[in-house]
């Protein structure tokens, strides 16, 4: 049986949508950009056509929504240029053609044929392999209605194809703001929808969505976006576990604190999550330290990602407890993102993650705190879902991640946690904290583990100036 032939495609320019679209959008085709004002549409049409540039395709922006001056000036903004883009500035609301001067009004009829004949004359004399048509609401409001205004559509979707133009359509209406928008839609060999949010707290939410695209198992669903100064338009596609193969066979992980790696059995495995669960001042972030210590110490990569914690204090903590973590990190061995949660969405930290593990080959991840990224998002539920891929996919390359997860309170038993979390660990840590004749003690206890046998009595741990220490639980004994 033969091999299905491969179907050309053309780069979009717009990073991490290609992904999606399994390598780009298939030639000479017709495609619609949707999203409301602001969403990003321009941008990344700017970007697709910069990508034709620089593969030395010609390329046309028809504009009947903005001015030349505007969409340099939108190019400027992002550190570009529009060299190679020829830009046809047309206005679908006057004469073209200086009809103008027979008539006092136009009607729509003529002012359509106007705007369509300029439209073709300049894709017939510059002969463009891709070409930006901006925008179809000026087009929807000159016909007035969806027959109309589809067999428009139509008959322009033919004439590209005759030419073997790839053309982007930018539309500032869904089919959910248009009664007959899937009608329209349907015209479109693919659709590509740019979504944004403004939350109560925080910066501008964006997502993206291809909702259609014809002969592509596209990554379907939405994925997060952003739009960043000198980038433009970048797209964070959706984790896909699957794709991360690791061989070795499973190893224990040690904490380099023989009675700690005891209470697990040996050690933590390798492609595991383990949870570090406790108060305030128990000690989590402690636990984090001394696991990437030891794997720094073994010569392996260690991927720290800090929500709440300065990246000094993280420095100036680990020093205090005889772990130096400065030098692995000046070296390169200690990749360290220090991130502002409210500034980060789950797919571009997602994104983030899973280029440092495949560049560097890191053996541990630390997320610290899992909480703090958690609350800075406005579906807290969802963001739990989102990552559960990239656990897998970390996982799946034989990384040992620890989740830092922190509980309401400091002292008593009246503790919690926002978000059900504890079914995202293979291993839960549980940390606790209490007065004890006068004087407040931390307790440790491994309460969970999928893999192996695990010590369930409950320890002490002793953290002072010359290390950690894990010793077995004695009450004080009373007067």
């Amino acid at each position: 049986m033969s091999k299905r032939k491969a179907q050309p495609v053309v780069a979009t320019g717009v990073a991490g949508l290609d992904e999606i679209l399994r390598g780009g959008l298939p030639a000479s085709n017709l495609y619609m950009l949707q999203g409301a004002p602001g969403a990003g549409k321009t941008t990344a049409a700017l970007q697709f056509l910069r990508a034709g540039v620089e593969a030395g395709e010609r390329c046309i922006y028809v504009s009947l929504s903005q001015t030349a001056a505007e969409l340099k000036s939108i190019a400027q903004s992002y550190g570009w240029t529009l060299d190679g883009i020829r830009i046809e500035e047309l206005s679908a609301s006057d004469a073209v053609n200086g009809a103008a001067d027979q008539t006092i009004f136009q009607t729509a009829e003529l002012r359509l044929d106007e705007t369509r004949q300029a439209i073709e004359l300049a894709i017939e004399e510059h002969k463009p392999h891709r070409l930006v048509y901006d925008s179809l609401l000026e087009i929807r409001l000159i016909t007035g209605d969806t027959p109309r205004f589809r067999r428009e559509l139509l008959g322009f979707k033919a004439f590209l194809a005759q030419r073997k133009v790839v053309a982007l359509l930018l539309d500032t209406q869904t089919n959910e703001a248009a009664p007959n928008g899937e009608e329209v839609e349907g015209i479109a060999h693919g659709v590509i929808r740019f979504d944004k949010s403004l939350q109560d707290y925080g910066s501008v939410r964006r997502r993206i969505e291809v909702s259609k695209m014809r002969g592509v198992p596209i990554a379907d669903g939405y994925h997060d976006m952003a739009i960043r100064e000198g980038e433009g338009v970048v797209v964070f596609p959706r984790i896909i576990p699957g794709e991360a193969v690791d061989t070795r066979k499973p190893q224990l992980i040690k904490s380099g604190v023989d009675a700690l790696d005891d209470m697990f059995g040996g050690g933590q495995e390798s492609g595991t999550t383990t949870l570090v669960i406790g108060q305030s001042g128990t000690g989590k972030s402690t636990m984090a330290s001394l696991y990437a210590t030891a794997a720094l110490k073994r010569g392996e990569a260690v991927a720290l990602f800090l929500f709440e914690e300065r990246l000094e204090t993280f420095f100036r903590r680990s020093e205090g407890l005889g772990m130096d973590l400065r030098q692995f990190h000046k070296d390169g061995q200690l990749i360290i993102r220090d991130f502002n949660p409210n500034e980060i969405s789950p797919g571009e930290f997602a994104q983030i993650a899973q280029s440092i593990v495949k560049d560097f080959k890191t053996r541990v991840v630390v997320i610290d705190s899992f909480t703090g990224y958690l609350n800075s998002l406005p579906h807290r539920e969802k963001a739990v879902r989102d990552i559960q891929s990239l656990l897998k996919y970390l996982a799946r390359s034989g990384v040992l991640t620890m989740l830092i997860v922190a509980q309401h309170g400091l002292l008593g038993q009246n503790v919690g946690i926002d978000v059900d979390v504890s079914f995202l660990g293979d291993t839960v840590l549980l940390l606790r904290i209490m007065e004890d004749d006068g004087r407040l003690r931390r307790n440790i206890t491994v309460v969970k583990k999928r893999h192996g046998p695990h010590d369930l009595n409950v320890h002490e741990l002793l953290i002072e100036s010359d290390g950690v220490k894990v010793v077995p639980f004695n009450p004080l004994p009373t007067a």
